[in-house]
């Protein structure tokens, strides 16, 4: 079976931009930098202990996160690639932000596990698309309001370690963020579970259909 992407159940309305496969486009140019701000923030956080350097850091991922998908949209640059990168980079400053900040004690540890579980709840379900030839699911709407929430929540949430004066209000505020984006997370996640156990059983159908 050849490997294709899983179809979604939420199809993009007329008019959306179709993916090509250019490579040298301005939103795979910010996708790059993004992924190379990540073990940047790791070096100013646990390394220089440069806690300022790392809250920009951390705040310029987060918006550059919405930029790189207007400028797609909004100058046709969608790409495989860049659909690719994206999500990847999303996932990696938000483990790499979580695992530096449950190292340093900014946030419990169990925050930290309870979002890695529901990223090995996810990969469970892209191995199982895999076997079927799937390759993994467009991404939904919940999913990037999820991945919002918390990249917006973290520099708020170190800003709330890194400054006395401000902790009680910006901490209620990066608290608040991420709650909502963990809660979303989770929903977005059981939401491609349910998409991909539909898929399995349209192709296991298919297969008894075709053996009678």
């Amino acid at each position: 079976m050849s490997r294709r992407p899983a179809p979604s159940e939420h199809p993009a309305p007329g008019g959306a931009a179709v993916a090509g496969d250019r490579v040298l486009t301005v939103p795979n140019l910010i996708s790059f930098v993004r992924l190379v701000g990540v073990p940047l923030f790791l070096y100013l956080f646990l390394v220089v202990k440069a806690d300022v350097a790392a809250i920009v850091v951390l705040a310029v991922g987060g918006t550059s996160d919405w930029v790189d998908g207007w400028i797609a949209r909004r100058l046709h640059q969608v790409s495989r690639l860049g659909e690719l990168l994206d999500p990847l980079a999303d996932r990696l400053y938000i483990l790499a932000t979580l695992l530096a900040f449950t190292a340093r004690e900014v946030v419990p540890w169990q925050f930290t596990a309870a979002l890695l579980a529901r990223e090995l709840l996810l990969l469970g379900s892209l191995g199982v698309l895999r076997r079927y030839g799937y390759g993994p699911p467009p991404v939904h709407y919940v999913g990037k309001t999820a991945t919002f929430l918390l990249l917006a929540a973290f520099p708020i949430l170190l800003l709330a370690a890194a400054a006395e004066s401000v902790a009680d209000v910006a901490g209620a505020i990066g608290w608040g963020l991420a709650w909502w984006g963990l809660v979303l997370y989770w929903v977005a996640g059981a939401m491609y579970v349910v998409q991909a156990s539909r898929l399995v059983r349209a192709m296991r159908g298919r297969g008894a259909g075709a053996a009678a």
